[in-house]
């Protein structure tokens, strides 16, 4: 290999690599923004699906972020359970599981706008 062949080369590999810089700042940045927009999507999942097994508790609540809304339905399960033998508690119970439902079926967009930008704690 001539010189004049090992500097057209080196040149080309230098060329590529910082084509393969750019493009992995690139798909970094894309990856990025896939997370941000995850973020919503997976929070719908999670929060319909305890909101479904476990909305007695309130879960659901405290993962969306209303936390007095969440100790609200613990209270009322605790509560209502301890006076009526666990009876009285099913309301909690099925606040939770109609929640859950309606996350479930509400589109990613309208779950986000509703209950993470809108903040709608009910319903």
């Amino acid at each position: 290999m001539s010189e004049e062949e090992k500097k057209d080369f080196g040149d080309k590999a230098e060329e590529a690599a910082k084509d393969f810089k750019e493009e992995a700042k690139k798909t970094a940045e894309e990856f990025k923004e896939g997370l941000k927009d995850a973020g919503g999507d997976n929070k719908k999942i999670l929060a319909g699906i305890l909101a479904i097994l476990l909305g007695g508790f309130g879960v659901h609540k405290f993962i969306l972020g209303y936390n007095k809304e969440g100790i609200i339905l613990l209270a009322v399960t605790i509560i209502l359970g301890a006076i009526t033998c666990g009876i009285g508690a099913s309301a909690a119970w099925i606040i939770g599981l109609i929640e859950g439902i309606i996350y479930l079926t509400k589109s990613d967009e309208e779950f986000y706008n509703t209950y993470q930008v809108g903040k709608k704690p009910w319903f």
